[in-house]
C-alpha cells in the first residue's frame, strides 16, 4: 500500500541546521550556543510567516535531546530525533498561542514543567504564536519564565512581536529571522525540482519567489499548486496565468515609460494587462520594488541611475516617483475602481518626479548667485589691476 502524500512544504520542511536556508546568523549562534554549553532558558525567534521559526526551533530541540546530546550535528535517524519529528516525544511539547492562550492552560503548563523529563536531557516547551496569549496568560508565564526548572527549556515563535509584553521579552534570547532572499528560494526549489523529476524553466522559478516575499513555506505551495495545475513540466507563462502576474519584461517596460512620462504607453500597457486578467495590486508592489532597487543603484553612483528603460534620473527623482507610487496603495488596493485608481496613481507618479523640490532649487539658485558673485569680483579686480 502506497504512503500517503505529503505536500511539498510539510515534506520538504528542514531536519537539519544544515537544511535551513537564508537565517545563517541564528543558526550560528545557535550552534555556537550548544558547543560551548551556554544554552538559555527561553528563546524567542520572530519573523514573517513561512521563513523558519517553528523548524528551527524543532531543529533546535532534536539537538537538545538527541541521544548523547546536546550537539549540534545530531543524526536524524536517532530514535530520539525521529521521535520529535514525528510528534510522538514526550519531552517536546508544542502549543499553538492562538488556540490555548487563556490563564488556565498556561497554570497547567507551569505545574507540568516540574516534573522532570522522560527520555531526552530537557523538557522543552515550543509555543508558536505566542504574541496571541492573553496579558493574565503571559503574566501567569512570567515566574516560571524567569526561574524555570534546569531541565526546562521555552522556545517562543511570533509573527507580531509588539503584542510581546516586554517583561517576556527582556526574559528571552532574541532571533530576529529575516524574509528569504530570491536567490536562495529558487535554489531550493531547484533542488526540489530535481528530487521530484520536475522541469521548471528559471523564469517560472523567479516570478515563484517574487511572490513568495521571502517566505520558503509559501513559495513551495506555491510550487506544489503549480505542479498540480501543470503537471512535471512549468514554464513562467503557466505561473503569470494562474496567479495573474505580469512578466519582468512587461513590468520593466512599464517602469521605463513611467520613467520617460510616456502618457500613452502607460495608459497602453496598463489597459494591456487589465484586458489579460492581470493583478494590478501586485503589479504596484512590483513597479515599487523596481524603482526601488534603481534608487539604489543612484545612491551607489553618486546620484543618477540608468536602470528604468535607460532614462537618467536623479535620487531625489526616484525618491519621489517611489513615494508617489506608495502613496497610491490604499486607493488601488480598496477603491472601487482598481484600474482607474493604478492609472491616476502611475500617471501623478510620473508628475511627482519631475517636480523638484523648493530647498534643491533654492540651493542651486544660490550657488549660481555665489558663483556670479565671484565672476563679477574676478572682473573688477581684473578692470582696477589695467587701470
Amino acid at each position: 500500500m502506497s504512503s500517503a502524500y505529503q505536500v511539498i512544504a510539510r515534506k520538504w520542511r528542514p531536519q537539519t541546521f544544515q537544511d535551513v536556508v537564508g537565517q545563517d546568523h541564528v543558526v550560528r549562534t545557535l550552534r555556537n550556543a550548544i558547543g560551548r554549553n551556554r544554552i538559555a532558558h527561553a528563546y524567542l525567534f520572530v519573523g514573517p510567516r513561512g521563513t523558519g521559526k517553528t523548524s528551527t526551533a524543532r531543529i533546535f530541540a532534536k539537538a537538545l535531546n538527541c541521544t548523547d546530546g546536546p550537539k549540534a550535528d545530531f543524526d536524524p535517524k536517532d530514535p530520539a530525533v525521529q521521535a520529535i519529528t514525528d510528534g510522538t516525544s514526550m519531552d517536546v511539547i508544542e502549543i499553538d498561542g492562538a488556540s490555548n492562550n487563556s490563564v488556565d492552560q498556561i497554570r497547567e503548563l507551569r505545574d507540568d514543567v516540574r516534573y522532570a523529563p522522560t527520555q531526552g536531557k530537557y523538557k522543552i516547551y515550543i509555543i508558536d504564536e505566542v504574541h496571541m496569549l492573553s496579558n493574565q496568560a503571559f503574566n501567569a508565564l512570567l515566574k516560571t519564565l524567569e526561574e524555570p526548572p534546569e531541565h526546562v527549556k521555552f522556545v517562543f515563535a511570533t509573527t507580531d512581536v509588539q503584542k510581546v509584553l516586554p517583561t517576556i521579552l527582556s526574559r528571552c534570547q532574541r532571533f530576529d529571522l529575516k524574509p528569504i532572499p530570491s536567490e536562495l528560494i529558487v535554489q531550493r526549489l531547484q533542488t526540489i525540482a530535481v528530487e521530484e523529476k520536475i522541469n521548471v524553466t528559471p523564469e517560472a522559478l523567479a516570478c515563484i519567489a517574487r511572490m513568495a516575499d521571502g517566505g520558503m513555506r509559501d513559495a513551495q505551495s506555491i510550487f506544489d499548486q503549480m505542479i498540480s495545475f501543470c503537471g512535471s513540466d512549468i514554464a513562467e507563462a503557466d505561473v503569470l496565468d494562474v496567479y495573474g502576474l505580469v512578466s519582468g519584461e512587461k513590468i520593466n517596460a512599464l517602469a521605463g515609460a513611467v520613467a520617460a512620462g510616456d502618457h500613452q504607453k502607460i495608459i497602453a500597457l496598463v489597459d494591456e494587462c487589465d484586458e489579460s486578467g492581470r493583478d494590478l495590486v501586485r503589479l504596484l508592489t512590483d513597479m515599487q520594488a523596481l524603482v526601488r532597487n534603481a534608487l539604489l543603484d543612484a545612491i551607489a553612483k553618486g546620484g543618477r541611475s540608468e536602470r528604468l528603460g535607460g532614462v537618467s534620473m536623479t535620487t531625489e527623482q526616484l525618491t519621489r516617483l517611489l513615494d508617489g507610487l506608495r502613496e497610491g496603495e490604499g486607493g488601488v488596493k480598496l477603491g472601487l475602481a482598481e484600474k482607474i485608481n493604478f492609472e491616476v496613481t502611475l500617471l501623478k507618479a510620473v508628475e511627482a518626479s519631475r517636480s523638484r523640490a523648493i530647498d534643491s532649487l533654492i540651493k542651486e539658485l544660490a550657488a549660481l548667485a555665489e558663483e556670479s558673485a565671484i565672476a563679477e569680483s574676478g572682473s573688477d579686480d581684473s578692470e582696477k589691476k589695467k587701470a
